[in-house]
């Protein structure tokens, strides 16, 4: 096992680590080693250069996994030297340059966007408030997650963990698809990211896909999809 890479589970916007819970449970069952940080998500840069740092401190190779909003963290934090892969889950998978909101402005809008809500808050230093992006509690299951249990739902809704709205006009610094193999899972029936988003990124990275049958939250819904795609990475990327 100790050129197996370890797996660096990255979360996107209005979820949190836990999102990941089942996927974990698999990975760690096949004995892998597995980090699942908690992201911020205050901002592109910021939010990738502190999963950067997560891995930097870990010793060996690293495939990254990013869901959502996750995949923009993994394209520029994915530039650390023992990164040797990258796995995108319902992701954005943005350019050297491209923003989220450049990326999705390409596209007609997903029913995501009727349903974003925005809420101040305080900056340090400033007297400008920031805005905190989150999807509306009532709207959530349909859009997030219409194929998970509704008890469980239920739940996330109500403890989503919002991204600020200055990340979706942040450029990617990097795009690290462009020398590391890439895989993508497209939730074909997603309702916050438009599924032709998800397919002109991985195209553009000559990932490998799989096209799943999933709302947008793909890691609940279809675990057994994701792990497999994971394990099909793990097994190309291990020396």
């Amino acid at each position: 096992m100790s050129n197996t890479p370890t797996v660096v589970l990255v979360h996107g916007a209005f979820a949190d680590a836990s999102s990941y819970a089942r996927v974990v449970t698999e990975l760690l069952d096949d004995g892998t080693r597995v980090v699942v940080p908690a992201v911020p998500n205050r901002g592109l840069a910021g939010d990738a250069a502190y999963v950067a740092s997560v891995v930097r401190q870990i010793e060996g190779p690293v495939l990254l996994v990013g869901h959502s909003y996750g995949g923009a963290v993994i394209t520029v934090a994915g530039r650390e030297d023992n990164v040797v892969g990258l796995v995108y889950l319902a992701a954005y998978v943005l350019d050297e340059g491209e923003s989220l909101g450049e990326l999705q402005g390409r596209f007609p809008d997903s029913p995501l966007a009727g349903a974003l809500v925005y809420t101040p808050f305080p900056v340090a230093g400033s007297d400008e408030p920031g805005i905190d992006v989150s999807v509306d509690v009532t709207k959530f299951p349909e859009i997030f997650a219409a194929d998970v249990d509704s008890a469980l739902t239920r739940v996330l809704a109500v403890s989503q963990r919002p991204l600020a709205g200055a990340a979706f006009g942040e450029p990617a610094g990097s795009a690290a698809w462009k020398d590391r193999p890439a895989w993508g899972i497209v939730a074909s029936a997603d309702k916050a990211i438009n599924p032709d988003v998800q397919r002109f990124g991985y195209e553009r990275a000559q990932a490998k896909v799989t096209e799943v049958d999933s709302s947008h939250l793909v890691m609940h819904a279809h675990p057994a999809e994701v792990v497999r795609v994971i394990r099909e990475a793990l097994a190309s990327v291990t020396r």
